[in-house]
């Protein structure tokens, strides 16, 4: 065989050694990130149920609620006010016994919490204690399914305009730093330190109480239109001042924060060689000023698309919103710990396959990021 047929030869033999390391080494490093990321899951979420049941003191809680309703019970039952105290009194702790056993407190703590942290890892999410559905149902997957629908139109409307508007003014700042827009942001950025339920009550006095304009709270009229285009209406009414007050409360300080970012990279050397060869400023935006911040962008946008799920407990609670942010609110005072550990492990798994996907992500936007390397 000639020299010049074994060089080919070579090169592919080279080029397949290199690929089977390169795959080696994505399945290396997926297997590794996905273990840890499922390691983390099962922390969070066992932490989670440890301070949801506050170390057992919410069982102390339903044990006297049991006991309670159960005594009361005997005490208007006329067949067990004839009973000797002491039979009355054995009932009584019998029926008490019973339901404690129903409800799986008769088992050590420990043991539950692990049978809670199983469940939950299968996507069992089991029965509320206190809340239903509008349907009646105990099930808490279908207690936050229903509540889903709601939370999404008002986070997603919210803060897609909030991420969208954000980076389109910030880019424009960017151009005109030191401008009398630029000044203003950045005097009004510390207004984010306001929560927006404190805005959301602003709102409400103004635009509900004293302009009669807008309604106090709730998704829609009482009772609901019965066509399509006035149901809309009313929703889209309702839906102004929640949305308005997450709005307000981070809109100066992420126009602020991207507004900084895209300046560090603007100042870098590559974008004054650029200029100075002549290229359009368009270009140079997009080429050399947001192509190197991608990363940072779909990270933050992957985030707060995960966000969506969890909703704005007191701003819904304000609002009367029916959502997830209400519900988990409503969940939290009345210790019903399935619907607490059933919203934390769905978001749990969101954000962990987020974060496992984003790795790969970067790779394909940032050529200088290299799986596993």
């Amino acid at each position: 065989m000639s020299v010049t047929a074994q060089v080919p030869v070579e090169k592919l033999t080279v080029k397949k050694s290199i690929a089977n390391s390169s795959v080696l080494r994505v399945l290396r490093f997926s297997l590794k990130r996905l273990l840890t990321l499922f390691v983390t899951v099962v922390i969070g979420i066992y932490l989670t149920i440890l301070i949801a049941n506050m170390g057992g003191f919410v069982d102390e809680i339903i044990k006297g609620q049991i006991r309670d309703t159960v005594t009361q019970r005997v005490a208007n039952n006329p067949n067990a006010l004839q009973m000797e105290p002491e039979l009355r009194k054995k009932l009584i702790e019998d029926q008490i016994a019973l339901e404690e056993k129903r409800r799986g407190l008769n088992t050590p703590i420990a043991v539950r919490n692990f049978r809670y942290l199983s469940n939950a890892l299968q996507l069992d999410l089991g029965r509320a204690i206190n809340l239903t559905s509008d349907s009646g149902s105990k099930q808490v997957r279908l207690i936050l399914l229903e509540r889903l629908p709601a939370t999404l139109l008002l986070m997603g409307t919210s803060q897609l305009f909030l991420f969208f508007s954000s980076i389109f003014i910030a880019l424009s700042l960017s151009r005109k730093y030191g401008s009398f827009w630029d000044k203003l942001v950045i005097a009004l950025s510390p207004t984010s330190a306001v929560p927006p339920w404190f805005y959301g009550i602003f709102l409400i006095l103004i635009f509900s109480a004293a302009l009669k304009i807008l309604p106090f709270g709730g998704m829609v009229d009482s009772p609901p239109p019965p066509n399509t285009f006035d149901y809309s209406m009313s929703v889209l009414k309702h839906l102004t001042l929640p949305c308005l007050a997450l709005i307000l409360s981070s809109f100066f300080l992420s126009v602020y924060n991207y507004r900084t970012f895209f300046l560090i990279y603007s100042s870098e050397d590559y974008v004054d060689m650029a200029k100075a060869k002549g290229l359009p400023a368009r270009d140079i935006e997009r080429t050399y000023i947001l192509r190197p911040t991608l990363p940072t962008i779909i990270t933050n946008f992957s985030l707060l698309i995960i966000t969506l799920w969890t909703g704005a407990l007191f701003t819904e609670t304000v609002f009367l919103w029916p959502g997830l942010g209400r519900t988990l609110f409503q969940a939290i005072g009345q210790y019903d710990t399935p619907i607490i550990v059933g919203s934390s492990i769905i978001f749990a798994y969101m954000l962990a396959m987020t974060v496992f996907l984003l790795d790969f992500v970067y790779a394909l936007v940032d050529p200088r990021v290299k799986i596993g390397g």
